[in-house]
């Protein structure tokens, strides 16, 4: 009796990391000169994602970082010159830039899961975009897509 209970709490275990594994997803944002929309961008320059999935933001150009501007809890994040990985745990929309051309417009939004501080980041986003001495209503098209 107590090497079957064991044997089901060893497959049940098994069962539960391999199922958390599964639903985690990596996707990719390059960092990039000029894209589809424009110069200065991320691309996508709108990610919608699930809690628990990772962002890898690649400097496909030079120059590029990606820094939080607003996030659900008002944590921070940073992803250097390199590129880098970020893990998406809280759900939210996340505001992020790149710290050289943050003038330029060179942001973009991640949505994970539900926008539950959908309201917030809208008036975030208003007062950011203020600040762009180009490419006005970037920001404002990314944040139409949170739903």
């Amino acid at each position: 009796m107590t090497r079957n209970l064991f044997l089901k709490l060893c497959v049940g275990t098994a069962l539960l990391t391999t199922a958390s594994m599964v639903h985690a997803a990596e996707h990719e944002v390059k960092m990039l000169n000029a894209g589809t929309d424009g110069i200065m961008v991320f691309e996508p320059g709108y990610l919608k994602i699930a809690p628990g999935d990772t962002v890898n933001f690649v400097a496909t150009d030079t120059g590029h970082n990606a820094v939080s501007e607003v996030t659900p809890d008002g944590s921070k994040w940073e992803v250097g010159f390199d590129g880098g990985k970020v893990k998406f745990e809280q759900e939210g929309v996340n505001i992020y830039y790149c710290l050289p051309h943050k003038s330029m417009a060179m942001v973009g939004v991640i949505q994970v899961g539900q926008a539950v501080n959908k309201d917030d980041a809208m008036k975030q986003a208003d007062t950011l975009e203020a600040g762009f001495a180009m490419n006005q209503g970037r920001l404002k098209q990314y944040m139409a897509q949170v739903k």
